[in-house]
């Protein structure tokens, strides 16, 4: 059976499903979703690219900052750093082997746990981090438990592209959309919009005009509020393409709704279920209330480009041309830099949330660019 099948067949039993559900078959279905499948979705022979495929710097600064926090932590015997969403563990080998190499004390201290639903990233991660895992010092989570408890000890929570893939509501002046079947065709309908995403709407958001579409992230609201209730001590990291409400207001980020496939974006998420990477940008108004209500402390939104340049300006990125030893080399790093910290890259398209819980206010080389 294809997911297409599988799809139709619960719209059959269930009628019009929430674009929400559509979305978590689409990504997440246990055998055929997009996620789960064995596929090769990111880099150059994939759909899209993250920041750890472009180079190995991003997870290098990343463990310079997380080496910072540690130390703004009290320096910890042991510290946990909880990556959401790992994907193919290049960013986390990337940091633990500069952590290893750069930081050994904090090296020493750090247990890095990868939260991964999809089982065909779990045993693409077995591969990555044999030796990291061989050692214990890293370790997948349970996913059927939910998020790891992060109240156990001093904690760092990272998540580079991880909101954006989770599933949202869709909603225009006609209600809320839902997704039904006819003549082997996925078709839009609409119902009421319930509460939840109405009282979304008014908090965070804002109400679509004729011919708009918004989505209602309720799903990354309720994860955001897991993770930071079970943190008694530490930071939040998360890395994403999004907007905040003021944005939305000045009548951008509405209808984000996208699909990619090899390298192609595309508006239409009905095309190819389960071959296609569907996303929307991050409400990052809704994800730092979110956070607030537990108690953690939001700094302001920084770009990706001035969270690494803020990272890697006291030492002129001396942690991306390290092992260069050629002059072609260096001018490759170069480019692969730029792309990381450039608008016309992924630097403005980027923004980065930092967040800490039980933490006094702290100056962090990632939060400081301009500033010095």
């Amino acid at each position: 059976m294809t997911l297409r099948e599988k799809i139709e067949q619960e719209i059959g039993t269930r009628g019009p499903i929430p674009f929400s559900r559509y979305m978590e078959l689409c990504l997440y279905e246990p055998e055929l979703g997009y996620y789960s499948r064995n596929a090769e979705q990111f880099g150059k022979a994939g759909d899209f690219y993250t920041s750890s495929d472009v180079h190995a710097v991003f997870g290098r600064l990343l463990a310079r900052q997380f080496e910072e926090m540690w130390r703004a932590l009290g320096s910890p015997e042991e510290v946990r750093l909880l990556e959401v969403g790992p994907g193919r563990g290049l960013f986390a080998q990337d940091v633990l082997d500069w952590s290893e190499k750069k930081f050994p004390e904090f090296f020493r201290a750090v247990g890095y746990v990868l939260w991964e639903q999809s089982p065909a990233l779990r045993a693409r991660l077995q591969k990555t981090l044999a030796r990291h895992l061989a050692s214990a010092k890293a370790r997948l989570a349970d996913v059927e438990t939910g998020l790891p408890s992060v109240a156990a000890a001093a904690q760092i929570v990272f998540g580079n592209e991880f909101f954006d893939a989770l599933p949202v509501e869709v909603l225009s002046v006609r209600g809320a959309l839902r997704v039904g079947a006819q003549d082997g065709k996925f078709v839009e309908t609409w119902a009421p919009a319930t509460g939840d995403e109405l009282e979304f709407l008014d908090r965070y958001s804002v109400h679509p005009a004729s011919g708009e579409r918004v989505e209602a992230a309720l799903a990354s609201q309720r994860v955001m509020e897991e993770i930071a209730s079970g943190m008694e001590r530490g930071f939040l990291v998360f890395i994403d393409y999004g907007y905040t409400r003021d944005e939305q207001l000045a009548g951008r980020h509405r209808g984000t709704v996208m699909a990619y496939r090899q390298h192609s974006a595309s508006a239409n998420p009905y095309e190819a279920p389960g071959e296609q990477d569907i996303t929307a940008h991050v409400n990052f108004t809704a994800l730092v209330a979110a956070a607030e209500r537990h108690g953690v402390s939001a700094e302001k939104l920084r770009t990706q480009s001035q969270f690494l340049m803020g990272i890697g300006e006291a030492n002129q990125f001396a942690d991306a041309f390290e092992d260069c030893r050629l002059p072609q080399e260096r001018a490759k790093v170069a480019l692969q830099l730029k792309h990381l910290v450039t608008p016309l890259g992924m630097g403005e398209t980027f923004h980065v949330l930092v967040g800490r819980k039980g933490v006094e206010e702290v100056a962090l080389s990632g939060l400081s660019f301009g500033l010095r």
